[in-house]
C-alpha cells in the first residue's frame, strides 16, 4: 500500500533566541516524502545552535527523536540554510494531522551579565517520571511511574549563591538569620518560596530575561542527565555527587565541589533542598499530563527536591520529592533558576 504524507496544515514558527543568533526568512513545504525548512541564520558567532521541534496532533518531537538532515544543531550563521525531515522514516504510515515546525537560533551554555549565573542548555525529550525498578527505598508520592514530556530550557549550573542573592537584594538572609555565615560562593539557604520570586522579578528586570523556577518534571529530567536510571543525580554513589548528613559536617558547602551529573549540573542531590515553580500533591502522578506538566493546581505546598546536608541519602535521590508551605524557610532550604527557550 502506498504511503502518502499529507501535509496541507503546516505551520513554521521561529521564536525568538536569547543571543546574538537569529532565524529569519524561514519557510517549510513538502517535497514528495519530505518536509523541508529552508531559512536564514544571522548572526556573528562562528557556529551557533540550531534547535528544531516538530508538533504532530499535539505530541512535540525533538531533533534526537527524528530523521532530520541538513543545517540543524551546530551551524555557520549564513543564507539558505535548510534542513530536510524524512517522514516516512518516523511515521511508517504517514501523516494527515496538522504539523507544525519551530526553528529558533539558542542553546549551548551562556552567562547571566549581571550576576555571573553560568546555565547549561537541558535538551526536551520524553523521559519516565518516578521511582522506577532501577531504583530502590520508593515513597508512595513518587508513584506510578509515568512518561512526561519537557521542553528544551537552560538550568543554573549551580544553585543560587549567596554572592549572586545579594547583587540583586542588597541583603544575605544566609549570613542575617542562619547558622552558617559563610562565604560568597556557598548556596544561598533560609530563602522561601515567596523570596524565591521576588529574588527573580528583580533579576529578570535587571537581565531583560524571564527567569523562572523549574517545574519538578524539568527538575527531575535534568537531576537525572536528561532521563537517565540514576538513583542520584550523576550516579550510585552519594558520596561522590552530595553533601548529605553523613559527610556535611552539619553544615553547607561551596556549591560545584561534588561531581557534576552528566548534563554537567552540580549539588542537585544535596548540600540544599531546592524550590520548584510547583504545588505539591502527594498523587499528582497519577493523574499528571504527559507535556510539561505544571502540578497540581489547588494544594497549597510547594515542591522541593534534591535532599540537603542534613538529611540522609535517602532524601537526596533524584526521584524523592517533598513540600513546603510557600512561606517557609530554613537554613536547607535554596534553589536554581531555569530560563525557557521561548521567551
Amino acid at each position: 500500500m502506498k504511503c502518502l504524507v499529507v501535509a496541507l496544515f503546516l505551520t513554521l514558527v521561529a521564536v525568538s533566541s536569547l543571543f546574538a543568533d537569529e532565524v529569519k526568512n524561514d519557510t517549510v513545504r513538502q517535497e514528495g516524502s519530505r518536509l523541508v525548512v529552508s531559512y536564514d541564520l544571522e548572526g556573528t558567532e562562528t557556529l551557533a545552535k540550531v534547535v528544531v521541534t516538530i508538533t504532530v496532533a499535539g505530541k512535540t518531537y525533538g531533533v534526537d527523536e527524528l530523521h532530520l538532515e541538513g543545517d540543524v544543531v551546530m551551524v555557520r550563521p549564513g543564507k539558505g540554510k535548510k534542513i530536510w525531515w524524512n517522514v516516512l522514516q518516523d511515521f511508517s504510515r504517514g501523516l494527515t494531522e496538522d504539523v507544525e515546525v519551530n526553528v529558533f537560533a539558542g542553546g549551548g551554555d551562556f552567562r547571566d551579565p549581571v550576576t555571573g549565573m553560568d546555565f547549561v542548555w537541558v535538551s526536551g525529550g520524553c523521559y519516565q517520571m518516578g521511582c522506577g525498578p532501577w531504583q530502590s527505598e520508593c515513597d508512595d508520592d513518587e508513584k506510578p511511574v509515568h512518561e512526561v514530556c519537557v521542553d528544551g530550557f537552560w538550568m543554573g549550573k549551580t544553585e543560587v549563591t549567596q554572592q549572586q542573592w545579594e547583587e540583586i537584594m542588597d541583603d544575605n538572609p544566609s549570613r542575617n538569620a542562619s547558622l552558617f555565615k559563610n562565604t560568597d560562593n556557598f548556596p544561598v539557604e533560609r530563602v522561601s518560596w515567596n523570596n524565591t520570586q521576588d529574588f527573580i522579578k528583580k533579576l529578570s528586570r535587571q537581565s531583560g530575561k524571564s527567569y523562572r523556577l523549574p517545574t519538578e518534571a524539568e527538575w527531575e529530567y535534568a537531576a537525572r542527565s536528561g532521563a537517565r536510571e540514576e538513583k542520584y543525580a550523576g550516579g550510585s554513589n552519594f558520596d561522590a555527587v552530595a553533601w548529605h548528613n553523613g559527610n556535611s559536617a552539619k553544615s553547607t558547602h561551596p556549591v560545584a565541589q561534588k561531581n557534576p551529573n552528566g548534563l554537567g549540573l552540580y549539588d542537585m542531590s544535596g548540600n540544599v533542598w531546592e524550590w520548584c515553580q510547583d504545588r505539591y500533591d502527594e498523587k499528582f502522578y497519577g493523574n499528571s499530563p504527559r507535556s510539561n506538566p505544571r502540578g497540581s493546581s489547588t494544594c497549597p505546598f510547594r515542591v522541593i527536591r534534591g535532599g540537603s546536608w542534613y538529611h540522609d541519602p535517602k532524601s537526596v535521590r533524584s526521584t524523592n520529592r517533598g513540600g513546603r508551605d510557600s512561606g517557609d524557610s530554613g537554613d536547607y532550604l535554596g534553589f536554581r533558576l531555569v530560563l525557557s527557550a521561548v521567551q
